[in-house]
């Protein structure tokens, strides 16, 4: 009986919350999932049978004008274009005293960049080196820090936007913004595309798990909860 009662209550809880875990589950634990098994495979030096395929077929496409405006959109991803937006949105938030949304986006953004260079230098994946590329990198490969930069900040937007009419326009600009960046560093030849797609899915998981615990009913709840149960346990000692 009590394992028939265990058996109720969990498919009761799973069908109240149905909705919520599957959101779990495709935008956190799925994407991690994948990123593992992508970072398990480097780890290993396991050599993924699409990645020079991908590359050498993009690099029969080249072009010296498509040369220089790879270059442009490469560094627009980055050091000119998305770190000068990620800070002035920040300080944007932070002046318009938006603490939450303040915190959220440093977080997904700062943390982001974090996280790449942590994981970087534990993995210590060369770059490709099938073509003389025009542009020199020095670090690591793995995860791409341009694919996870440009997603943790187009994510980001989404969420704090996603309850204005402009998110559908969000959304259409910044997919657009992260395929041309990422698309821009294959060509470039300085990542594979397993760098690409776990930089993408390393931030979407990030970000949407900091959606989860700043955001979501259930999860501020549970936060709630466990934040008075600490106040109640440091205020006895």
């Amino acid at each position: 009986m009590k394992l028939e009662s265990f058996f109720n209550y969990t498919a009761q809880k799973v069908s109240r919350y149905r909705g919520s875990l599957l959101f779990l589950f495709l935008t956190v634990l799925f994407p991690l999932f994948i990123f593992a098994h992508l970072a398990d495979e480097v780890r290993e030096q396991e050599i993924f049978w699409f990645d020079e395929a991908i590359l050498i077929r993009i690099h029969s496409w080249s072009h010296p004008y498509l040369d220089v405006l790879m270059v442009f959109i490469s560094k627009l991803g980055y050091w000119w274009g998305l770190v000068p937006l990620d800070l002035s949105l920040s300080l944007w938030l932070i002046v318009k005293r938006k603490r939450t949304e303040a915190l959220f986006f440093i977080l997904s953004t700062a943390g982001a960049a974090i996280l790449n260079s942590l994981t970087k230098w534990y993995f210590e994946r060369q770059r490709p080196a099938l073509w003389m590329s025009p542009v020199v990198e020095h670090n690591f490969s793995f995860p791409s820090g341009h694919a996870m930069a440009s997603m943790a900040l187009v994510v980001a937007v989404v969420v704090l936007l996603w309850s204005s009419r402009w998110r559908y326009w969000v959304v259409s600009g910044g997919s657009l913004f992260v395929i041309l960046v990422c698309y821009s560093r294959l060509y470039l030849g300085v990542h594979y595309p397993s760098d690409i797609l776990a930089g993408v899915l390393a931030s979407l998981a990030w970000v949407m798990g900091l959606y989860l615990i700043f955001y979501h009913p259930v999860s501020r709840a549970v936060a709630r909860r466990t934040f008075k149960k600490l106040t109640k346990v440091f205020d006895r000692t």
